[in-house]
């Protein structure tokens, strides 16, 4: 049988991957705007400024907010593909703890997640289609 990229099926599965991929980064980015501080030390711990916290707060919000609504997905979706293997690879590399092995292969799948997404779109029950914006701008 021949799959029909605008099927219920097909769409139900759409509209549930991205609420699923976006609920873990507005709940986290909603969850760093109350917990600035101990955010602060961790990424300092790194060796990372401070001052990118912000960015991720509007990454994660932004980001999982129009993933979620089916706007601008595709970019969004690489965005925060990127921002997971960042993730995986600079926090998440001491692979003898096997907490940190997890964190890291969770962080690639989820981002290879976001990638397939990116490739798909964003589907047929989205803001992106009741707008009917072009295919470039899903």
């Amino acid at each position: 049988m021949p799959h029909k990229a605008h099927s219920p099926l097909s769409s139900a599965g759409l509209l549930a991957g991205r609420l699923l991929l976006s609920l873990i980064f507005v709940h986290e980015g909603w969850n760093l705007i109350g917990s600035h501080g101990p955010a602060v030390a961790y990424v300092q711990k790194f060796g990372l400024s401070a001052t990118l916290l912000p960015a991720v707060i509007f990454l994660q919000l932004g980001g999982g907010l129009l993933v979620a609504a089916g706007l601008a997905t595709r970019l969004a979706a690489v965005a925060l593909a990127a921002f997971c293997t960042f993730t995986a690879l600079f926090f998440h590399r001491q692979f003898a703890d096997g907490n940190q092995l997890l964190h890291f292969q969770k962080d690639l799948a989820i981002a290879g997640g976001f990638l397939a997404l990116a490739a798909a779109g964003p589907g047929y029950w989205s803001v992106s289609k009741y707008l009917n914006l072009p295919h470039y701008a899903r």
